[in-house]
């Protein structure tokens, strides 16, 4: 059985389609794992993610820093370090970054996360907007 291993400081990091700043840790498509993926997810004060679903991935979201607000269909609520929220294929989510430090987390998707599976159903706002997605590298 062949050993996949990846090492965080190989891993670039780059924008996602809802404008979230992303690091692979884990994704068949250069790591080896066939059915899901493993991502870091960073978003500093004052961000947000742009409301989108995704058509075929579930995704579980589990905080390592910080606080934010989560959107999830038609519920909103406090996430922080800890909490693990499941998202069921179809739903729209959001998250909010009110607080004075980075939101952190981990994502996990089966299948593994690809942008056609992700629809934005919000338009990103125009550069400068306040509210509006993090630059990041690729955006």
């Amino acid at each position: 059985m062949a050993i996949l291993r990846t090492s965080y400081d190989a891993v670039p990091a780059f924008t996602t389609k809802d404008g979230t700043l992303i690091r692979e840790l884990m994704h068949p498509a250069t790591h080896g794992v066939r059915r899901q993926s493993l991502a870091e997810a960073r978003l500093p004060p004052g961000a947000r993610s742009l409301l989108h679903r995704h058509r075929e991935a579930e995704e579980v979201y589990h905080f390592l820093e910080g606080a934010g607000l989560m959107r999830l269909g038609e519920a909103r609520f406090p996430v922080r370090a800890g909490d693990t929220v499941c998202i069921p294929p179809g739903t729209p989510h959001a998250l909010e970054n009110p607080g004075p430090e980075e939101l952190r987390l981990l994502c996990a998707c089966s299948p593994p996360y690809r942008h056609e599976d992700t629809e934005l159903l919000e338009a990103p706002p125009h550069e400068g907007t306040p509210g509006g997605s993090p630059p990041g590298p690729g955006s």
